[in-house]
């Protein structure tokens, strides 16, 4: 799996789909198991990173992490800040949810 395929799997996933940014928002995500997916920036910190993968094991949510820094998951985005965290309750068109099953 390739970054720019989950690059434009996010991106579209953003434009047509429902999605939340944050790592506090991740984390109360993953607690009432409301997310699909949650992918994690490769720099977010080990501790928050932690936080989000043991409550997204407890509630059965898959996450993915993406390759690339929280400022590069902000651009693919299409926001101007960086994103350490990306919930998606609902994919829209994308493939973001089978992408993170291989």
């Amino acid at each position: 799996m390739e970054v720019v395929d989950v690059g434009k799997a996010i991106r579209l996933a953003v434009d047509t789909g429902k999605v939340k940014f944050g790592s506090r928002e991740a984390v109360k995500a993953a607690l009432n198991g409301e997310a699909k997916l949650i992918v994690v920036a490769s720099n977010c910190p080990k501790a928050v990173k932690g936080d989000i993968e043991y409550y997204c094991k407890l509630s059965k949510v898959s996450t993915l992490e993406y390759g690339g820094s929280s400022v590069e998951l902000g651009s693919v985005c299409g926001k101007p800040f960086p994103v350490s965290a990306l919930i998606v309750l609902d994919a829209g068109t994308s493939n973001i949810l089978e992408l993170s099953k291989v």
